[in-house]
Formats: structure tokens, C-alpha cells, sequence
């Protein structure tokens, strides 16, 4: 099995990847913070990992294999440089680059050094409903996938934000950073290995005391295998007793998916609701036992320098559409 140390836990999704790695059987061995306020609640979920004071304990620790983070967006790739160059393998919270020059440095070292740059698309690898959209779709169970419609609306609710949240060169850009789950899912489930942006735009409609927070962003793609239309936003009202009504339809030329991650309006309790409509009826699974194999599959990855998790290849080019669609993404509203 494998050691690994967290760097970085300015984004809540740390626990979801730390957790997916102690349940496939890996050791949390250590983990840094600047912020005492962020440290606190870590140690407390994860009394077995040590806190240390400095960062290059755990670059120079040979014993340690994988480092992962969810560090502020526009320190991510920087730190993962550094992390291959001490040999180890890493996991980022997306989004893994917030600048086009940031993907290229980083594919640079990842092929001097071979080692894993893997980014853990939460809504697709930590989504016990899409997991199982993506058994089925290999089963052929819609035919062949030919469109996916991805909507990610997120609630902001500020008393948790930090500055840089509100700070683009921080956080990338709602394209960047939100829609890169949705550019992830129509790659995988379009089984794409290219893509084009055909068009994107960005915009502020509801925060102008925040000029450069985008809270609204939409981007059409295609591929060799089908196109992809993405909305992603900050809206989510109070009302909505989870974060954010996410959906993935997956359109097939004999049937389609719908999913209802986290929230099924007015209907059934809970999260991973998925809806098949095939040439023999209407039916529905209730997900929320599907196991998650990204850990396993990342471990074996580590151990057997293997490429099955998530493929180095489509890391990089779901980050690259996603920034690719942020950089050239009309504006509007209350944007500068």
C-alpha cells in the first residue's frame, strides 16, 4: 500500500480526497498548513497524520509517495512541480492550472519525470451516480453517446469565502475552475481524446461590489465523438437544502441518462439519483451504494506505473478546454 501527505487545505474538497484514499487502504502519514484556522478541523477528522511546520518535510521525506492538495487554484500547479521533481506522485483538486502557461510548464516535468499528474474531478470520480452512468454507458446501455448537457450551479454564501476566492488570478475564472468538472465528463463519457471550444462567455450579473468574480458561465464543445454544453453559475438560493443542483444528461443514439447528483427536486431524499430512459422503458437507480474506484485504481496507478485512474492524457486536455474556453470567453455584466 501506499504513504501520502496533504499540502494545502484551502478548498473543503480535501476531505473528500483524502477520504477516497484512506477507504482504498492508503496510510495519511503528515500534512501542512499556513492556516491555523484550516489546520484545526484537518487534524481534527485525521488525528493520524502529523502536522508539520514546513512544507519540505514532506517534499523530502523518500518514504511518502503521494502528495495532495487543495491549496488556493493558482498554487496548485506550481506545487505540483515541485512535488514531481521530489520524485513523488500527486493528486490536485481541480482546477489543477489556472493559466494555459501553468499546463505547459507542468507538462514539461510530468514528461522529464514520468511521474502521475492526477486531478480529482470530484463530480464525475467522488459521485457515486456518475460512476455508475459511466458502467452503463460502457455497457452500452444508451447506445453511443453523441451529446452531455453539464450544469454546475454552486452556492457562494460568502461568510466562508476567503479574498482570493473574489480574486481571478487566484482562482482561474468560473470556466477554469467550476466547468472543468463538466469539460472531465463530456471527454469520458463521449470517449473523446480531442476537443474544440466553440464558443464560451463569462459574466457577473449579481456581485459588482466583487469586479472580478465571475457568477456566470456557459461554453459549447465538440470533439470527434459528439459536442457538450456546459452552464455553470453562482445562484444557488438559500432554499435548496444542498450546495447546488448538479445534472449530467447524457444523450445516446438509443437512449439517455439524467442525472440528479446531490439533490432531487421535490422528490426522492438524498443525492445519486440516476434516471435511464432506454428502447425498452423508463427506469431508476438509486445509486448511493455504488462503490468509488478512483482511490483503488490510483494506488495501483502508483504502485505499477500504470495509467488507468484518469488518464495523464485527458488530465491535460480537460484542463486545457477549460482554460482555452475561460481565455477566450466573451464578457458580461459586471465585469472589468
Amino acid at each position: 500500500m501506499i504513504r501520502f501527505s496533504v499540502i494545502g487545505l484551502n478548498h473543503s474538497h480535501i476531505y473528500g480526497q483524502t477520504s477516497l484514499l484512506l477507504d482504498a487502504g492508503a496510510e495519511l502519514v503528515s500534512f501542512y498548513s499556513r492556516e491555523p484556522e484550516l489546520a484545526a478541523p484537518f487534524a481534527e477528522k485525521f488525528p493520524q497524520a502529523i502536522q508539520v511546520n514546513d512544507a519540505r518535510e514532506i517534499l523530502e521525506d523518500e518514504t511518502i509517495q503521494l502528495v495532495v492538495s487543495a491549496a488556493i487554484p493558482c498554487e496548485r500547479a506550481p506545487l505540483g512541480i515541485e512535488v514531481m521533481r521530489h520524485a513523488k506522485d500527486y493528486m490536485s483538486d481541480k482546477p489543477g492550472f489556472t493559466s494555459l502557461e501553468q499546463l505547459d510548464a507542468v507538462k514539461r516535468v510530468q514528461a522529464e519525470t514520468q511521474r502521475i499528474y492526477s486531478i480529482c474531478f470530484s463530480e464525475r470520480l467522488d459521485n457515486r451516480a456518475t460512476v455508475k452512468a459511466g458502467e452503463l454507458v460502457q455497457q452500452g446501455a444508451i447506445g453511443r453517446v453523441v451529446q452531455t448537457v453539464g450544469l454546475g450551479p454552486h452556492r457562494i454564501h460568502p461568510p466562508e469565502r476567503a479574498a482570493w476566492f473574489y480574486q481571478k488570478e487566484k482562482y482561474g475564472g468560473i470556466l477554469c475552475d467550476i466547468a472543468s468538472h463538466q469539460v472531465d465528463q463530456f471527454l469520458f463519457f463521449t470517449n473523446s481524446t480531442n476537443g474544440e471550444v466553440v464558443a464560451s462567455q463569462v459574466a457577473n450579473y449579481k456581485h459588482p461590489q466583487h469586479p472580478e468574480l465571475e457568477d456566470f458561465g456557459e461554453m459549447l464543445l465538440k470533439s470527434e465523438n459528439g459536442t457538450g454544453y456546459i452552464r455553470v453559475d453562482w445562484y444557488t438560493p438559500a432554499g435548496l437544502p444542498v450546495w447546488g443542483d448538479g445534472r449530467l444528461t447524457i444523450l445516446g443514439t438509443d437512449g439517455y441518462i439524467e442525472l440528479r447528483k446531490y439533490v432531487d427536486i421535490a422528490g426522492r431524499a438524498g443525492g445519486d439519483h440516476l434516471f435511464l430512459v432506454h428502447q425498452n422503458g423508463m427506469q431508476y437507480m438509486d445509486c448511493s451504494q455504488v462503490e468509488l474506484p478512483y482511490g483503488k485504481q490510483l494506488i495501483h496507478d502508483i504502485l505499477n506505473r500504470t495509467d488507468t485512474a484518469v488518464p495523464q492524457a485527458h488530465v491535460f486536455l480537460a484542463s486545457q478546454l477549460a482554460l482555452e474556453a475561460e481565455a477566450r470567453a466573451t464578457r458580461l455584466g459586471h465585469l472589468t
